[in-house]
């Protein structure tokens, strides 16, 4: 694991399109905070698959906190993780299957978030 750039003293984001035992994202977070200098680690991950020990691993990393969209029911598993969040999709993904359907801009997706 190679740091490029400065995060000491400031918040580090993790981005990452899935999750599965999530350990890279502990040796990254570790890495930021001890190498880095970084005072907190957020992760931001598209798709939770949370397998295995990956729950031991959030739970026992430098992580404060691991953000995760509901691609992939988790529910169960935010009982054992208090650092584990997550964000609803569902009315965007319903909204862009709508403007597929009718042929609409998918694109106006990027600035009007649904409610």
């Amino acid at each position: 694991m190679v740091l490029v750039g400065d995060v000491r003293g400031k918040a580090a984001i993790l981005v990452d399109d899935m999750a599965d035992t999530c350990g890279t994202l502990g040796l990254a977070a570790k890495t930021l905070v001890e190498e880095g200098g970084a005072t907190a680690v957020y992760a931001i991950v598209t798709h939770g698959i949370l397998s295995g020990k990956a729950i031991r691993v959030i739970n026992d990393s430098v992580l404060s906190r691991v953000v995760v969209t509901n691609t992939i029911p988790h529910e169960h598993k935010k009982f054992a993780c208090p650092k584990l969040d997550t964000i609803d999709i569902s009315a965007t993904l319903a909204e862009a299957i709508r403007r597929t359907h009718n042929g609409e801009s998918v694109s106006y997706l990027f600035s009007h978030v649904p409610q």
